[in-house]
């Protein structure tokens, strides 16, 4: 158990801007992973090990991409108890996002609202940062997640994405293709039968010549949106098997304000997180599940706010669960309840 409860500061980091707290959360957690001040929030690892995508995960809770951009964090956020970590998203070219303010809470939905815009450091950065961790040597899993710059349009994004492949293919577990952030104009775009098509095409090809260069092949797996239709996963399914992708992660944020409408902040642009993503999400995971079949792996994540929530992920079809936004307003005790429920679960 951590020695801090989150409850003694969830007060004042609520009393802050959300992204003024979310980056002095970041700040603290790189001041302070691998020091003896990292006893303040870390927690011992569930052991219930799975085999996915030729990995060895050592629990099936991870952290979702979008917390840890720049890829600062990993020791820290890996003590936390996850089995698996997931940072970026990483572009070619350092970008500072949208313009501020560009985060907001809804605590009365347990949600966020997030326009950042794949604000990070770029690629070198990212690399540097991911080279000085130190939780891969730790057993656990590290996924990368790449995407493309604001200013690169739209029909050159796939240059964007082979570049970013490029750059974390020998320091990553597996690699994730985010073409679902509403928060980058005409992204999600990519997700069409077409521009799918092309774009897991070329990456499928580049990485078997990375694996020949490296003697080793890292899983791709592709993040989708929660606001398709069954016709458009089904589309998407089918273009992850023609393609050899290794998995899919679903889902990201939504831009559906249903769950929402009335609060103060609801109607600000930008991906809704949260517990109103729940269902939107175990909609998803369910229906990839029936298109893809038993053993394609699929990261669930959207809406954990409980361990109940988690578990409802894996009842739904996913393989492994991801939290975010249940960090925030749980804290890191959250992550070891999930991943005791999930173990739970399938030993009943």
């Amino acid at each position: 158990m951590p020695l801090l409860p989150y409850a003694l500061a969830r007060p004042f980091l609520f009393g802050l801007d959300a992204e003024t707290a979310h980056e002095l959360t970041m700040a603290s957690l790189a001041r302070t992973q691998g020091t003896p001040l990292q006893w303040a929030y870390c927690a011992g690892l569930v052991d219930d090990p799975i085999s996915l995508a030729g990995l060895n995960f050592p629990n099936r809770v991870g952290l979702a991409a979008g917390l840890d951009k720049n890829a600062r964090c990993i020791d820290g956020l890996g003590a936390m108890g996850f089995g698996f970590v997931e940072v970026g998203t990483v572009t070619p070219k350092a970008q500072p996002g949208n313009p501020r303010p560009r985060m907001f809470r809804l605590p009365q939905a347990q949600a966020l609202i997030n326009r950042l815009g794949f604000n990070n450091e770029g690629l070198d950065a990212f690399i540097a940062n991911v080279v000085r961790s130190r939780f891969r040597s730790q057993g656990r899993i590290l996924g990368l997640n790449i995407g493309k710059n604001a200013a690169t349009p739209i029909d050159h994004a796939t240059s964007d994405y082979l570049s970013g492949l490029d750059g974390v293919y020998p320091h990553a577990d597996y690699v994730t293709v985010n073409i679902s952030s509403p928060n980058t104009q005409n992204l999600r775009s990519l997700q069409n039968d077409a521009a799918l098509d092309g774009l897991l095409g070329a990456l499928a090809q580049r990485r078997e010549s990375l694996a020949r260069e490296h003697h080793r092949r890292v899983p791709l797996f592709v993040k989708i949106a929660p606001d398709l239709d069954a016709s458009q996963v089904a589309l998407i399914a089918a273009a992850l098997r023609r393609h050899g992708m290794d998995g899919v992660v679903a889902t990201n944020t939504t831009i559906n304000r249903d769950a929402v409408k009335g609060m103060p902040h609801a109607e600000e642009a930008g991906g809704l997180s949260g517990a109103p993503l729940l269902q939107a999400s175990n909609r998803i995971i369910s229906e990839l599940r029936a298109a893809l079949g038993p053993d394609f792996p699929i990261i669930g994540v959207g809406g954990i706010l409980s361990a109940e929530d988690a578990a409802s992920k894996i009842r739904a079809g996913a393989d492994v669960v991801q939290i975010y936004t249940g960090l925030i307003y749980k804290g890191p005790e959250l992550v070891a309840q999930a991943a005791r429920a999930i173990k739970a679960m399938r030993a009943a």
